[in-house]
């Protein structure tokens, strides 16, 4: 009987300890599964974490688009200045009017006696148009006289780059036998400006009543 109560111990015994043996084994694999799970959700934390960091490169490709823009402006700017340079080079191509700074004057006898031609040079790099009458102040010793207009019409001369035209100064010759007056400036001041140019000139008409009477043309009339 003894030996049947200590085989039966013997294996209650065992079973005791084959039972502690599959405990520890199911905690063991249990644990696993928690270090797992651990690992997975560490990982799906990291993920999270990188997708936020891609937000700083949403925004600079919105910098990106900003500077776009800007270098679309900056074209925009340099059309308008090149339209506004295009238009103010047209309008002195088209003949505005000459200034006294671009015109050469010079003198030359006429054909007939008691004329004086005044010759205008366009020294500019563009047209430049003359219409009217120039203004005429002869000078002399004895004081100055303004020249009056003469009756013919005045015609629009375009004068090209190099180009002259001429107008005329009409006075009576002095043929009294005396000394008469003497004229040695012209001060010459070309249709519709205000700047003047002094020319050398001898010009001598006799003494009468009422002045010389001397008359000048338009520009660009006369030969």
């Amino acid at each position: 009987m003894r030996v049947q109560k200590f085989s039966l111990l013997a294996v209650a015994v065992a079973a005791g300890l084959s039972l502690t043996a599959c405990g520890g084994s199911d905690s063991g694999s249990s644990g696993g599964s928690d270090s797992s799970a651990s690992s997975a959700a560490s990982g799906a934390s990291d993920t999270q974490g990188s997708g936020t960091q891609s937000s700083p490169s949403q925004g600079s490709g919105g910098n990106g688009g900003s500077t776009g823009t800007g270098r679309n402006g900056g074209q925009t700017s340099g059309g308008q200045t090149s339209g506004g340079h295009a238009a103010t080079g047209a309008g002195r191509a088209s003949g505005a009017g000459c200034t006294t700074a671009h015109l050469a004057f010079s003198t030359s006898g006429a054909m007939a006696e008691g004329e004086l031609i005044v010759n205008m040079k366009n020294t500019g790099s563009a047209n430049c148009t003359l219409h009217g009458f120039p203004g005429v102040d002869l000078k002399g010793k004895d004081g100055t006289v303004s020249a009056s207009r003469s009756k013919l019409a005045a015609p629009v001369v375009t004068l090209q780059p190099g180009a002259e035209t001429r107008f005329t100064l009409h006075y009576p010759p002095n043929n009294s036998g005396g000394s008469g007056v003497t004229f040695t400036q012209l001060v010459v001041t070309p249709p519709n400006e205000t700047h003047s140019t002094v020319l050398q000139a001898g010009v001598n008409v006799p003494v009468t009543e009422g002045g010389p009477g001397i008359t000048v043309d338009p520009v660009g009339t006369g030969k």
